[in-house]
């Protein structure tokens, strides 16, 4: 044999070697993945906490299963169904995790509505460590039938509107404002506002067709839902007190938990808690600061007003009446209301820093 031949037939020999080495190691990983995972949520790819917590979680559950499971991300409800419907896609496993605001079930978790009430909210970070606390510690008879990875909060929420600016209390009256849940609605109506009430990922459309005049959401979800240059006056206030937010969850199908080995369960649970809530907390609190950047930059179109101290204490005034209505109104359905907003007051005293 000639030493082209002899040479040819070496790299053949390794070329074929390697690809079965390939093959045979695809078809081990495939035998090895005992579990899948879908996670679906109503947010776009591109969302910070798509982007920089659930592709990392991904990661992290895959690698330290021994890729014994896959987690599948279906972002912009791939899946199917609404924002409102994914905590019972979740509850009758439909899917098996789910990224949802408890508050597009209007009434269904009154204990969660707290962190709905106005000026409450720090930031993302240390208030989403306060929700994740407060619902271990008062909500377990509200989430029956899921297992919480993260109870969170989103960061700040402002005011962000079309064309009118929101210097005064009065800037606001008889504008369509789109809220997210029943007591952001409630304190909107009696700033005067007319409160349309829908999914962030609705506002885009509503916004262009004239339906509703502004919204209120965390900067980091501006870009996130494409909002950036039809929504140019942001409205902010002062103190270390956000106007609102709003508790989210991430939480899994509590079947699909119990079903998992120990071994696995330990692995979905070092990788939940008071850390996890925290991390989607600073993430959006750090696209919160690009987005807020990009505006003072001229980057993006738009403006930020921030209200003086005397104007903001006016539409705290008019948050504390919402604070009292809804406390009346829990101890109505049997709860404690003062002590419930005392716990998640004193909560996001104790996590910011």
């Amino acid at each position: 044999m000639t030493q082209h031949a002899t040479s040819h037939l070496r790299r053949f020999v390794l070329t074929t070697a390697a690809a079965l080495s390939i093959a045979v190691t695809s078809q081990v990983q495939a035998q090895e993945t005992e579990y899948t995972l879908r996670l679906h949520h109503f947010f776009p790819a591109s969302a910070p906490v798509h982007q920089e917590y659930f592709l990392p979680w991904k990661e992290a559950i895959e690698k330290e299963s021994d890729g014994r499971i896959e987690v599948q991300l279906y972002p912009s409800m791939q899946l199917g169904g609404t924002p409102p419907s994914l905590y019972d896609q979740a509850k009758d496993g439909q899917v098996d995790i789910i990224w949802t605001v408890l508050g597009y079930n209007s009434g269904r978790f009154p204990k969660a509505e707290v962190f709905d009430l106005p000026f409450l909210p720090t930031s993302g970070a240390a208030t989403s460590q306060a929700a994740h606390e407060y619902a271990m510690t008062h909500m377990q008879d509200e989430l029956e039938g899921v297992h919480p990875i993260a109870v969170h909060t989103h960061s700040p929420g402002a005011l962000h509107t079309k064309e009118t600016r929101i210097g005064s209390l009065e800037d606001i009256e008889g504008l369509k404002i789109r809220g997210p849940s029943r007591l952001v609605n409630r304190y909107l109506a009696k700033l005067g506002a007319e409160p349309i009430g829908m999914p962030v990922a609705q506002a885009l459309e509503a916004l262009s067709r004239g339906v509703i005049d502004g919204t209120v959401i965390p900067f980091e979800a501006i870009t996130a839902m494409g909002l950036a240059d039809i929504t140019t006056e942001h409205t902010i206030f002062s103190g270390d007190r956000a106007l609102y937010t709003t508790m989210m969850i991430v939480a899994m199908n509590q079947d699909k938990y119990d079903a998992l080995p120990d071994d696995l369960q330990a692995v979905i649970d070092a990788h939940s808690g008071s850390r996890e809530a925290y991390q989607i907390g600073q993430i959006m609190d750090r696209a919160d600061h690009r987005q807020i950047l990009a505006i003072q930059s001229g980057e993006q179109p738009g403006t930020i007003t921030r209200l003086d101290s005397e104007e903001t204490a006016r539409w705290q005034a008019v948050g504390q009446e919402v604070v009292d209505d809804w406390i009346a109104e829990a101890e109505e359905k049997g709860l404690d209301g003062q002590a419930l907003y005392d716990s998640a007051t004193q909560l996001v005293d104790k996590y910011t820093r």
